[in-house]
């Protein structure tokens, strides 16, 4: 499959300006600046929690079901988000969202320092947490074509909000581990509510034209089960969905069980799950730059493939290593191969999904993704506990292989029907000259024989 990647024709001979071209766009550079210091604090938060619950508990499987908690209420929340955001205004979504996101934090914080914290306090904020995710991430992914109005520049926007998810990743954990290492948890994800601030900020000072009002009208039920009935009947994006629904499950969680690396294989402490936690933000930072840069839309698909083999195959090296220079290796090759593929599907449903389903659609791949890591982060905590963590992370990359090479497979009959739609977009029109003289030949040499 062909990426859906079209380009505001930039400087071939300038690929950096290419590859930060969506900067241009006014509302864009503000949400990129707030929203790249609230995710250090959030992954400074992710790393504070993951650590506290497993320093209280000492179990494997509770720190499996924190993150479980923190994800699962997304997984039902998210479709009905999904049509409140084709519905209503997105921008005043997100506000109220992360505005309750920060007093989550605050009252999580208070509790850590105030030494009144329980692992019943950590399941349920983190839950609240989760469901405040579940409305968020369909409205904010939807709102991206709103920031970035020319969609030529979409895809590139993607691959940057991508580099400032996993730049956030590299930064906050290294922080996170000294911090927590010098002032403790508590104080480190108050540092996470702070950081909010700067979110909600850039997006009050947005100047967003008025938008019409979404057509995802009716009743609420019968629109989301037209959205879910477009993207099953669409086979590139049923394909897409599936893909990552089986990587979300069997592969992402992964991250779930590096507190259980860095004390029990690696003998380590609250820094050494900082070093772990940058290492995969370092390599999905390099694959997200890396689609930023691409100046040519010809084989997104086969990357896609390729990127779910290395991810996996960078697992099954994980579970053998004893080492810490060699983990953080490959740590970094499966953040390197995760980002790309998941960055690459977000790009080509952008693009393919019609207007008025992107929020129902987007909120689908929200499902697949963030949906379906909580509970393969439960899955995975209880199979560590009782099978180790380096089986859990082998069979991990070894189902992510596999999914990537089915998927490979496939690709040759996905791009029969991509292709088309491209051209009807006026995307790749060299790829549609090239598929109908193809076509033409075709038939030429079927009436001659």
């Amino acid at each position: 499959m062909s990426s859906a990647a079209p380009t505001d024709a930039p400087d071939p001979q300038s690929p950096q300006r290419a590859a930060f071209r969506a900067l241009r766009h006014h509302n864009f550079r503000l949400f990129t600046v707030g929203q790249s210091l609230s995710l250090i604090g959030t992954w400074m938060q992710s790393v504070a929690v993951g650590w506290l619950v497993y320093r209280m508990t000492d179990s494997a499987f509770l720190l499996g079901l924190v993150s479980f908690v923190g994800q699962a209420p997304g997984f039902f929340i998210t479709p009905f988000a999904g049509v409140l955001a084709d519905r209503l205004n997105k921008r005043r979504i997100i506000i109220v969202a992360q505005a309750l996101m920060m007093l989550q934090a605050v009252i999580l914080s208070v509790l850590v320092l105030t030494g009144h914290v329980t692992i019943i306090w950590i399941i349920c904020l983190m839950a609240v947490l989760g469901a405040l995710s579940g409305f968020e991430i369909p409205a904010r992914q939807s709102f991206l074509i709103e920031m970035v109005s020319d969609r030529d520049d979409l895809p590139n926007a993607i691959a940057l909000n991508s580099s400032m998810f996993n730049g956030a990743r590299l930064v906050g954990p290294a922080i996170a581990g000294f911090a927590i290492a010098a002032v403790g948890e508590g104080w480190v994800i108050l540092g996470n509510a702070i950081s909010y601030v700067f979110v909600i900020a850039s997006l009050f000072l947005m100047r967003v034209a008025p938008q019409p009002q979404g057509s995802a009208r009716g009743e609420v039920l019968r629109t989301l089960q037209a959205g879910f009935r477009y993207a099953y009947d669409f086979i590139p994006i049923r394909a897409i969905l599936m893909l990552v629904t089986v990587v979300a499950l069997a592969g992402v969680p992964f991250t779930v069980l590096l507190p259980i690396v860095a004390r029990e294989v690696l003998h380590g402490d609250a820094r050494t799950l900082g070093f772990l936690m940058s290492a995969t933000g370092l390599g999905a930072l390099s694959g997200a730059l890396f689609l930023a840069t691409r100046t040519t839309v010809v084989g997104l698909g086969r990357l896609i493939a390729v990127a779910a083999a290395v991810f996996g195959a960078s697992l099954i090296a994980l579970s053998l290593s004893h080492t810490l220079w060699i983990s953080l290796i490959c740590l970094t090759l499966a953040g390197f191969g995760m980002m790309l593929q998941m960055a690459s599907c977000n790009t080509i449903l952008q693009t393919l999904v019609d207007d008025d389903k992107r929020g129902r659609v987007m909120s689908m791949y929200s499902m697949s993704y963030i949906g379906m890591a909580p509970l393969g982060s439960l899955l995975q905590g209880a199979a560590a506990a009782k099978i180790g963590v380096a089986w859990t992370l082998a069979i991990g990359g070894v189902i992510t292989i596999a999914v990537g090479i089915l998927f490979g497979v496939r690709l040759p009959a996905l791009r029969l029907v991509v292709w088309p739609i491209y051209r009807r977009l006026g995307i790749l029109p060299e790829v549609a000259a090239g598929i109908d003289a193809a076509t033409t030949g075709a038939r030429n040499d079927a009436s001659t024989g």
